[in-house]
């Protein structure tokens, strides 16, 4: 079974059992504490799910292993940290939830750069892959920044430049699938042309073939 499928399962599996709690508390009115956890944990799973199947897309096309790999271990982490919070196996611990954060930081990055490198682009559109990893690299740094130095004096300066970052992001994020489309009708276009260049060259030789034949007719060589 390979990654994406198990992760597809997986996010099928927990978003029908959260449709299944989420059922029984409109009918039958109970939703106490454990409800709650489990409904959380399923919601856990599924989040995981969902970047375990963007990283397992990009790792099976074979052009990226570092990335979705981390991305994979990052998730798997992330979630574990969850359910522990989510259960209340360990006591509260700030530097925990911090590092549970970072965590989850850095797989969704991993995740949402391991979907955006499933477009194929021409050359002239490679520059936004580039782009796009500096952005998320740099809003990644921030936001572990912001998260375990908490700064103060110059609060204004990183949250205007975490909101550019994150425009840069999106911005990029919607543009991807497009020069993704732009792309696919310029490769085409190529094979189109390599195709038309080929058979050219190959009724180019059938002709001059048949003009020889011609002239060892008329001058009665067999």
């Amino acid at each position: 079974m390979n990654l994406r499928r198990l992760f597809l399962y997986l996010l099928i599996g927990s978003v029908g059992l959260s449709a299944l709690i989420g059922i029984g508390v409109i009918l039958f009115g109970n939703f106490g504490e454990i409800e709650i956890r489990v409904l959380l944990t399923t919601l856990t799973v599924t989040v995981t799910s969902i970047f375990g199947l963007a990283c397992g897309a990009f790792l099976e096309t074979g052009r990226g292993r570092y990335l979705p790999i981390a991305g994979i271990v990052l998730s798997i982490v992330s979630a574990l940290m969850c359910f522990l919070i989510i259960w209340n196996v360990l006591d509260d611990s700030e530097v925990f939830t911090k590092a549970f954060v970072t965590a989850i930081i850095l797989a969704a990055s991993c995740s949402h750069l391991s979907l955006l490198s499933l477009a194929q682009l021409d050359k002239r559109f490679s520059w936004t892959r580039l782009a796009a990893i500096v952005c998320i690299v740099l809003l990644d740094l921030i936001l572990l920044y912001i998260l375990w130095f908490e700064p103060y004096g110059d609060s204004d300066v990183v949250y205007r430049m975490l909101g550019v970052l994150g425009i840069l992001v999106a911005s990029i994020t919607v543009l991807t699938p497009i020069l993704h489309k732009l792309s696919s009708v310029g490769s085409n276009l190529e094979k189109i042309d390599a195709e038309i260049a080929e058979l050219k060259g190959k009724l180019s030789e059938l002709e001059t073939q048949r003009a020889r034949l011609v002239e060892q007719k008329s001058t009665g060589i067999e």
